[in-house]
């Protein structure tokens, strides 16, 4: 790459089919109703890569679609966005994956994937893409691509290599299941991770913020934030502990909520932000997030979520 990107988001693409308001009682023999029914554009990386060209970053993704109509709707809305769609790998072998997502009123949601979202390309072989940049999103750690320890540790020791500052989003496992001690070569190379509340419950098997953090520290990943949805956030990095309380706001649709709070904090210490004031702005990115059905359709730009964040 000529021009040293911002950010280059790496990992999943794929469609949404986002379903409000499911109602389990049948109204025939096969026959559901539910409140509305979508599709929207998603997947870790590119819920990544949206808000943080919609913040104001130069903004790259480097992932896989199949060469589909899902794959072009992912792209369309790309481009539409001001990412850099040119190290997105169009695969004739492998179809773009479609996850089925039941939202419920509050906003949470349950996903159902499938055998498409298990394919593994190998973004270790494009590492002049990664290694211009001024830093990278993992979306998300222990899931494909990042479920592979080999190409892990590849990504992050070429891009700590080229003084790449690395931000580590994580999903739950869903058809290998890492742990930390599988990749524990890798996790020191990483600069913030960011679990939510439950991921951080699992992969350290802790139930407070605190006792969460130490375990991630432990293994040498030098700042730990943990997204506690409705609660706010908690960061520790040894030196500082912050625990941020959540912004008051209706929500309707937490899916890539999570993603546009990485963007946020990735993009605010970018541009010089301190850990305390990311953490605030992240905060708002997320919580504009949840307004709207659909990962991508409420996060507008900066001063959105400046406005906000600094809101009494």
């Amino acid at each position: 790459m000529d021009n040293k990107k911002d950010i280059i988001c790496i990992g999943m693409a794929l469609v949404d089919s986002i379903i409000k308001g499911f109602d389990p009682e049948p109204i025939s023999a096969s026959g559901y109703r539910a409140a509305s029914g979508s599709l929207n554009v998603g997947g870790e990386a590119v819920n990544e890569a949206v808000a943080a060209a919609k913040l104001g970053m130069d903004t790259g993704i480097l992932c896989t679609l199949g060469e589909d109509d899902a794959g072009d709707m992912v792209v369309g809305m790309l481009d539409r966005s001001g990412v850099d769609t040119s190290h997105v790998i169009r695969s004739k072998e492998h179809p773009t994956p479609v996850t089925t997502m039941f939202v419920n009123d509050d906003g949470t949601r349950k996903s159902i994937t499938n055998g498409s979202h298990r394919y593994n390309f190998h973004p270790e072989q494009y590492a002049s893409v990664f290694t211009s940049a001024k830093a990278i999103i993992l979306g998300s750690l222990f899931r494909a691509p990042f479920d592979d320890p080999d190409i892990i540790y590849s990504v992050l020791k070429n891009s700590k290599d080229a003084g790449v500052t690395i931000f580590a989003d994580t999903k739950l496992p869903n058809f290998k299941f890492l742990k930390l001690e599988d990749i524990k070569k890798a996790l020191p190379l990483i600069d913030f991770i960011t679990p939510n509340e439950d991921e951080a419950k699992y992969f350290t098997g802790k139930n407070e913020p605190s006792e969460m953090a130490d375990v991630f520290l432990l293994y040498g990943i030098k700042n730990v934030v943990i997204k506690l949805g409705g609660k706010g956030c908690y960061f520790n990095n040894t030196e500082i502990e912050l625990s941020l309380p959540a912004l008051n706001i209706d929500a309707v649709d937490a899916t890539g909520a999570g993603d546009c709070f990485v963007a946020g904090l990735a993009s605010e210490l970018i541009r010089g932000a301190s850990i305390k004031d990311a953490l605030k702005f992240a905060n708002a990115c997320g919580a504009i997030c949840t307004t709207a059905v659909g990962a991508g359709t409420a996060l507008k730009d900066r001063q959105q979520v400046i406005e906000l964040s600094t809101r009494e």
